[in-house]
């Protein structure tokens, strides 16, 4: 299992893997966050360098490793 806690995670990268691993798509969290779609891409692409990750399995334990820390909201009840 990966440690989150070995990954330089900045607060707003934390708050867009928080809403990914909600089930939130790119366009929703933009939305919820109040920033473009791209800059969400952004923010995950560099969370993933940082966490040493190049496939989607490891993006997967990175998303499991969050689940983890986090209690299961769904992401219509975050935006609305």
């Amino acid at each position: 299992m990966m440690n989150l806690n070995e990954i330089k995670i900045t607060p707003r990268d934390e708050q867009v893997l928080r809403l990914l691993v909600q089930g939130c798509s790119n366009k929703e969290i933009a939305v919820h966050l109040n920033i473009s779609p791209r800059t969400v891409k952004q923010h995950l692409r560099t969370l993933f360098l940082r966490a040493g990750i190049r496939d989607g399995r490891k993006r997967v334990k990175l998303a499991t490793a969050m689940f983890q820390k986090e209690e299961m909201n769904s992401c219509s009840q975050e935006i609305g």
